[in-house]
This record gives C-alpha cells, sequence and structure tokens, in this order.
C-alpha cells in the first residue's frame, strides 16, 4: 500500500446514524408557595395617610373660612375709619370757616374798622384816617350778612364756652341716668347693612 492510500484509510469514516438533536430539559415547576397575608402595618400607614390628607384639607378650609370672616371684619373697620376721618375733616373745615374765626375774633374784642389806614414804607407816611378803631365793629361778623353753616351751629366759641356762632346758649341737659343709649344703625355705604355672624 502506498502512503496515499494510507493517509485515506486513517482518516476517520463518517458516521452512518444521523447526529441527535439536543434534549430540551423540561422540569415541572415547583408547587406555587402561599401568599403572605398582607401586613397590617401597611394597612395602618395607608388609612392614616389618607386620614391625615383629610385632615389637611378640613383644616385649610377652615383656615380659608376664617381669612375670609377677618377679612370682611377689616373691611367693615376701614369703612368705620372712613366715616370717622370724613367727620372730622368737617369739622376741621367748620372750624376754619371765617364764620367760625370772625366770631372768635368778635368775642375777644377786636374789631374791624371800616376806613383802615396803610403805612407806606418807602416815606414812612401813614396814608387814610389814622385814627384808632372805635369800639364797635363796622362790620357784624355774626350779623345778618354771614353766610349760616349747618357744621357750626352747635359748635361752642373758644372765648365763650356756653355761646355758640349765633350767639345763642347752648342747651345743657343733665345725663339720665335711666335712659337707655340708643344704638345707631350701620352706614350704609355699599348696599344693604348684613348681620354680623360668627
Amino acid at each position: 500500500m502506498s502512503l496515499a492510500n494510507a493517509a485515506v484509510v486513517t482518516a476517520p469514516r463518517p458516521s452512518s446514524a444521523p447526529e441527535r438533536a439536543p434534549q430540551r430539559r423540561l422540569q415541572a415547576v415547583p408547587a406555587a408557595a402561599p401568599r403572605r397575608r398582607p401586613k397590617v402595618g401597611y394597612a395602618i400607614v395607608a388609612f392614616g395617610g389618607a386620614v391625615a390628607i383629610a385632615v389637611a384639607q378640613m383644616s385649610l378650609s377652615v383656615l380659608t373660612t376664617q381669612s375670609s370672616y377677618e377679612l370682611a371684619q377689616l373691611n367693615q373697620d376701614k369703612r368705620a375709619a372712613t366715616l370717622q376721618a370724613q367727620e372730622l375733616r368737617d369739622e376741621v373745615a367748620g372750624l376754619s370757616s371765617p364764620q367760625y374765626l370772625a366770631a372768635n375774633a368778635a368775642g375777644l374784642g377786636m374789631v374791624i374798622d371800616g376806613a383802615p389806614s396803610f403805612l407806606r414804607l418807602s416815606d414812612g407816611q401813614i396814608i387814610g384816617d389814622g385814627a384808632a378803631a372805635g369800639s364797635a365793629s363796622t362790620v357784624d361778623a355774626k350779623g345778618r350778612g354771614a353766610v349760616g353753616n349747618a357744621l357750626l351751629d352747635k359748635r361752642p366759641l373758644t372765648t365763650d364756652p356756653e355761646a355758640t356762632i349765633e350767639g345763642k346758649k347752648q342747651e345743657t341737659k343733665a345725663p339720665v341716668a335711666d335712659a337707655p343709649k340708643a344704638e345707631l344703625p350701620p352706614p350704609v355705604t355699599e348696599g344693604l347693612p348684613s348681620p354680623t355672624t360668627r
């Protein structure tokens, strides 16, 4: 035999049996472990969270409602302060009126001269009558020419607390201890008044 034949002879022969496919390894699934009961702690935490959310929502609602009541009270206080400021402005306007000032000046003994005199500063000469004013005023500040002022009808003069601008004495009534104080109705500025609720 030759070498070439020997090589052929020594080569492995293909097997006549077909190769087997790899086997699948199938196994039975083990039985499922029994479910555990839910822990009570988780349920308590979930219930506590729901209660906390409900309490927070209710407290925010109460605070909002309380804030609206406080806002309404502050608006009412603002209206009352505005009315009081208007009354004080009216009083200042009345006290600074020319009628009130003239009546107080007359009460102090001041008079208005009908023929005033003037002093010329360039040469120091007096222009006019030059005589002193008399004891009677030529202008009656509280007389027929005065314009009526409803703000000053009952206001006492600073020079004579019992006299008014009209010259009449104020009627002073003794306070009655048994008389109940009449409560004024609330001011109507923005519609009908509503009752105060708490």
